[in-house]
């Protein structure tokens, strides 16, 4: 890379790191520049993170659209339609399974 930006790492590595911030600034050992540092630093990671679960969030969206854009609702677990059934008289597509 030309500019000076570290390559993006995966999101449970930012969250690791994001949690390693934290535990710095709660224990209150740091100085005030270098926890200013540390603050900027997961503020940073913080938006990254939000970006990522946003984009995340597009792509599901995108997959799950059916034809007319209304959101296609599938459950990971197939469930037998027994009693379950009749304790929701109004199922619609946009219900989540859970």
């Amino acid at each position: 890379m030309s500019d000076n930006t570290p390559p993006a790492q995966d999101f449970a590595a930012t969250v690791s790191q994001l949690e390693t911030i934290v535990e710095r600034l709660e224990s209150g050992e740091l100085s005030l520049e270098n926890a200013l540092t540390a603050f900027e630093q997961g503020v940073r990671l913080t938006r990254e993170a939000q970006q990522r679960l946003d984009n995340a969030e597009l792509k599901v969206r995108a997959l799950s659209e059916d034809r007319d854009g209304k959101l296609d609702v599938t459950s990971f677990a197939t469930v037998p339609e027994t009693d379950n059934a009749t304790n929701q008289g109004n199922d619609s597509e946009e219900t989540p399974p859970w």
